[in-house]
């Protein structure tokens, strides 16, 4: 079973390596930096659609941040 915390810490790694700084980021999703930076820690998930846009942005595949195979 794939867990909330297993999500949480793939996308944090995700948002780390993706090379773009928080506030790029959040410019992008039109958040605040603020917001990312909770995503980071782990303390948040976004909202589905911030999500998918996210995964957008980033050029991540949501299966694999989901940890769906």
């Amino acid at each position: 079973m794939v867990t909330l915390n297993e999500i949480k810490q793939r996308l944090a790694i995700a948002i780390q390596q993706s090379g773009k700084t928080q506030t790029e980021i959040a410019r992008q999703l039109k958040i605040r930096q603020q917001t990312v930076s909770h995503y980071v820690k782990g303390d948040i998930m976004p909202a589905f659609d911030t999500f998918a846009n996210l995964c957008i942005i980033l050029d991540l595949d949501a299966n694999e941040i989901l940890g769906i195979n």
